[in-house]
């Protein structure tokens, strides 16, 4: 029988099947799966994601995760400062549209607070500083987000944005589970027994969520981009391009901020890791006509992430940032 801990070590195959999956009924049987494209049903389903993400994010230990300051100043500064110039830099090569730039900045801007923490495990990074990292992580992508894209598209963000329903889905698909999470936490630390047991059991909610949601978005999506196909691969070579440069930057973050190497690695997974799932269904609050468009975009980053993950739990401890006696003997 598996069991959780297995269900989380094994989900990025599980992802890329259902992604197969997904693409392939969505292009076999267009028709059907058109049924499932529901702004209500994608909600429901990525609001009760993020309160299984949300319940396992430790908000309740904040006070905990400040207290490794050079670790929370080193992501910190990679995530807002070095990922920033970068994405800016990268973007002066896409077609200057504003949807095209809006998904583009949505996806890169945002750091990853959910399976990073798997990815850093098995790329032999200190998985428990970057869980603990997470609450800071969401905290402050929330509120720098808008402001890098003021700073980034200004005008051409208020024309595509509008801002109640953008509102709306922020409040209902994040606020909401989010509020929902951190009472549950904080009720479970008074040891009320059935809300620890309801906390455990939510634990199970991320992995098989995120796969229907993926599902979902996919299979409902993909008949769609046709129109967009000239778009959709002048951004792959960005998301690469993101993934290639950013170990790089953030090893010298690392070093800068003196880290030991296992906390280096959980820096330089979380550079690179984007947050597509949190900030879907900003996209899905679009206006109809430019959703389809964003969204595309931003699950073609979590297509190539995917594939690029795979790559880093190698890359990352063996290339860029070695044990010490392993560039001991090297050197």
């Amino acid at each position: 029988m598996i069991n959780r801990e297995k269900l989380e070590q094994k989900q990025i195959w599980l992802y890329v099947a259902i992604l197969v999956l997904a693409a392939g009924l969505g292009l076999l049987a267009p028709n059907l799966m058109t049924t499932l494209d529901n702004h209500i049903l994608i909600s429901v389903v990525i609001a009760v994601l993020m309160f299984g993400m949300f319940t396992q994010i430790p908000f309740t230990s904040m006070k905990e995760s400040l207290g490794n300051r050079r670790f929370i100043l080193a992501i910190l500064t990679a995530n807002y400062i070095a990922v920033p110039i970068v994405v800016w830099l990268l973007s002066q090569f896409l077609p200057q549209q504003a949807p095209v730039l809006l998904g583009v900045y949505l996806v890169l801007l945002a750091p990853c607070i959910d399976y990073v923490i798997v990815f850093t495990h098995l790329g032999r990074g200190n998985e428990k500083a970057m869980l603990l990292s997470t609450p800071i992580l969401f905290v402050t992508q929330m509120i720098l987000l808008p402001v890098y894209l003021w700073i980034f598209m200004g005008k051409k963000a208020s024309e595509v944005v509008n801002p109640g329903p953008f509102i709306e889905a922020f409040l209902i698909i994040i606020v909401v589970p989010l509020l929902l999470a951190i009472g549950l936490q904080l009720f479970s630390n008074k040891t009320r027994r059935s809300a620890q047991s309801f906390l455990d059991a939510s634990a199970w909610i991320p992995v098989p969520l995120m796969a229907l949601t993926l599902f979902i978005v996919v299979s409902s999506q993909i008949s769609k981009l046709t129109a967009y196909s000239d778009l959709i691969i002048k951004v792959i070579p960005i998301y690469i391009a993101f993934m290639l440069i950013m170990p790089f930057i953030t090893r010298f973050i690392v070093k800068w901020f003196r880290l030991d190497v296992r906390s280096g690695r959980a820096v330089i997974f979380s550079s690179g890791t984007r947050n597509s799932l949190v900030v879907l269904p900003l996209a899905l609050a679009l206006p109809e006509n430019w959703s389809t468009l964003v969204a595309a975009i931003i699950m073609t980053q979590t297509i190539v992430e995917l594939a690029g993950e795979l790559i880093y739990v190698r890359f990352v401890p063996n290339v860029v940032l070695r044990d010490k006696a392993n560039q001991g003997s090297s050197e």
